[in-house]
């Protein structure tokens, strides 16, 4: 059986950019690996509204394992897990619920610095602290190969003046305390994202906005990952609201078969 821990790392460090796919469910991620996505990544709000839920951690840690349990029973292509926060408020907690998912086979996880219970992002101590401790705790229980994508929301939180600036010294501390890559969401210009390029020693990983599409032109910049978040699953659910809207008005299933 391969290593899907190791080809995940793998799969950061070509010259390809890795395009990874977003799953919220077991039909979406089959349905990806079957498209040929080389890896899929879970959304965290794709996953909330398919259980009628808001995003930011409402739903509970055992849902999210046992949706990524199933979905890793029926892929075999690596699966990173979106982990918010962690949901806990605690070092110790957001240990044990990383753990528990890690056990799962999983090759990775993204971890923010956005907690739930704050309205600002954790300091730049508190975040590179909590992942040197996350590293170290995978490392001893057998996980050294687990990829760390640190998020920093840095572009989507309100009150920081110079994200750019932020952004760099971010990665640089969640570099030197263990993660394996930086995921910067609402990041688009294309000078800020050679800035990061030029200026982190870690993969980046962009994920879809308006404007921001294509993945030749994302490789060609230097950026290692894209993903596009919960846009599948929302396109996928207001399709399937228009057509439960065209059902009732039409009072005929033609459509459903053609």
């Amino acid at each position: 059986m391969k290593n899907n821990r190791r080809v995940f790392k793998e799969l950061h460090q070509g010259e390809s950019l890795l395009f990874l796919g977003n799953a919220w469910d077991t039909a979406s991620a089959i349905a990806l690996e079957k498209a040929g996505f080389a890896a899929i990544g879970t959304t965290s709000y794709g996953i909330s509204q398919s259980l009628g839920l808001q995003d930011g951690e409402q739903m509970d840690i055992h849902q999210l394992i046992s949706i990524v349990q199933n979905m890793i029973k029926h892929v075999s292509i690596p699966v990173t897990v979106d982990m918010e926060a962690g949901y806990a408020s605690n070092t110790e907690e957001i240990i044990d619920h990383v753990l528990r998912v890690a056990h799962l086979g999983v090759a990775g996880i993204n971890i923010e610095d956005s907690p739930k219970h704050q309205s600002q992002l954790r300091s730049v101590s508190e975040q590179a602290a909590l992942l040197a401790t996350l590293r170290t705790s995978l490392d001893t229980h057998g996980f050294a190969d687990l990829f760390i994508n640190a998020r920093t929301d840095t572009y989507l939180s309100h009150g920081i003046d110079d994200p750019l600036n932020e952004t760099l010294i971010r990665a640089q501390a969640y570099s030197e305390s263990g993660a394996n890559g930086i995921f910067v969401p609402g990041l688009s210009a294309k000078d800020e994202i050679i800035a990061v390029v030029s200026s982190c020693s870690l993969p980046l990983n962009l994920m879809s906005l308006p404007g921001l599409t294509s993945v030749s032109e994302l490789e060609a910049l230097g950026v290692k990952r894209f993903s596009f978040g919960n846009a599948l699953s929302d396109s996928i659910l207001a399709m399937l609201q228009r057509s439960s809207e065209q059902l009732y008005r039409s009072r005929d299933t033609s459509f459903l078969y053609s």
